[in-house]
């Protein structure tokens, strides 16, 4: 899309050729013209997909020139990396206005920052936690806000940050909210219903050119651990469907946790490789896995299983997403004929890393229907909901665990794990 259909200045346009910019993104053609019409917005996109450059287009075609002490826009992100990031692309794209900007991160003293803010500031970019501590010795003016931006909204959630945001946030009163995120979930929801009342959810996806060719791959949605120890529990019951099953987790102290927690009708049929501690069901080897009939389940740390040969095993659970999306595409992607299910269980904070994980993969991975005879640990569930007016045209709905889901995803049919491993497999059991 052009750049010109964005209906930005012609400075800007100038100053977006001049960075390299040749045409918009698809987030940038979505929400532009809300941003500049002052709705709040909660845009979802993966990673590299223009968010950043969205916001600070619609912050230079908002803000009028003006001598006011007072910032006018308040942009919280996670860290200082972030924040050096996101003045470095307004200095990029304002290099005709005198823009006064600054940024709050770190620790320690603060005098020096709030004697600058005192002198008069447009914009602030800082971490929640330093803008809530400036704003708390009385050197963050919020009385003047027309715009508050929270980007990377899903990674301060993780940091648990959203204490911070929601202070600031009401604290500012009536302005124009927009929140930035790679993903949306219950969690994150939770915090926005605090100061935000039906906002527009827009949402792109980005999965690139390229797909790749993987096994058969699975996605299981759960709110939090013990319920995934309670579903693969469910579906291990089936030992002549998962007659060998490698199960991975992102620790050694994880595995250990969970090779005790399975249950097993038979001794030796749930192990660790390489144990923590020697009296523990355990293989130095998968190869003594693989030749031990009794031996069904094996649990994996990925702490140094790069190398792991995985040929004739059927089964391959990820109980946990790979902190390193090498790892899981390095047993997913197929490079022989050989025939695997690969199965991920995901929560609401590890949708972030699955989201990189389909950008490589070049497709989303199918979501399955939590069984009904799933028992769900509701101490760590959330069940309160933002309300939030979606688009009915281009936006599609879904993002988190516990969300509609889009209609290419929907199916008048709940095949169990088992039937359809049986379905997609060829078992030497007959």
């Amino acid at each position: 899309m052009s750049l010109d259909k964005l209906k930005l200045s012609k400075s800007l346009v100038t100053a977006m050729n001049d960075a390299g910019y040749i045409s918009a993104k698809e987030i940038q053609a979505k929400t532009m013209s809300r941003i500049i019409g002052g709705q709040d917005i909660i845009a979802v996109g993966p990673e590299g997909c223009g968010k950043t450059t969205t916001y600070v287009l619609g912050v230079l075609m908002r803000l009028k020139y003006s001598t006011d002490e007072a910032p006018k826009v308040l942009i919280l992100v996670p860290d200082q990396e972030r924040v050096l990031a996101v003045i470095e692309e307004f200095r990029l794209l304002s290099k005709n206005r005198n823009l006064r900007i600054i940024g709050l991160y770190g620790t320690g003293g603060m005098d020096e920052v709030i004697q600058e803010l005192l002198d008069g500031i447009d914009i602030v970019v800082a971490t929640p936690t330093r803008a809530r501590a400036v704003y708390l010795k009385l050197g963050l003016n919020l009385n003047r806000l027309q715009m508050l931006i929270v980007d990377d909204a899903e990674v301060i959630v993780k940091q648990g940050m959203q204490l911070p945001v929601c202070e600031l946030a009401r604290s500012a009163g009536k302005v124009q909210h927009l929140i930035f995120t790679t993903v949306v979930h219950d969690k994150l929801n939770l915090m926005i219903d605090q100061f935000m009342n039906f906002p527009t959810t827009l949402e792109v996806e980005d999965l690139g050119d390229s797909k790749a060719i993987t096994h058969e791959l699975l996605l299981y949605q759960v709110p939090n651990f013990k319920t995934k120890v309670n579903l693969l529990n469910l579906l291990l019951r089936d030992d002549e469907v998962f007659d060998k099953v490698v199960i991975f987790v992102n620790s050694r102290l994880t595995a250990q946790k969970l090779g005790k927690t399975l249950h097993s009708a038979k001794p030796g049929e749930v192990s660790v490789l390489k144990p923590l501690f020697f009296d523990e069901e355990g293989f130095d080897h998968i190869e003594d896995f693989k030749d031990t009939p009794e031996a069904r389940v094996l649990v994996i740390a990925n702490e140094g299983s790069a190398n792991v040969d995985l040929s004739g095993i059927p089964f391959l659970f990820h109980f946990e997403v790979p902190e390193q999306k090498e790892l899981f595409l390095s047993r997913v992607v197929k490079s022989d004929s050989e025939e695997i299910v690969a199965i991920t269980f995901a929560t609401d904070m590890e949708l972030v890393d699955l989201r990189k994980i389909e950008q490589s993969l070049g497709a989303k991975i199918p979501v399955m229907d939590l069984p009904e005879d799933l028992v769900i640990d509701k101490v760590a569930k959330a069940s309160t909901k933002i309300k939030t007016v979606k688009e009915t045209v281009d936006a599609p709905k879904g993002g988190g665990a516990f969300h509609d889901k889009k209609e290419s995803n929907t199916k008048d049919y709940n095949y169990g794990i088992g039937q359809k491993a049986k379905m997609t497999m060829k078992k030497k059991h007959g």
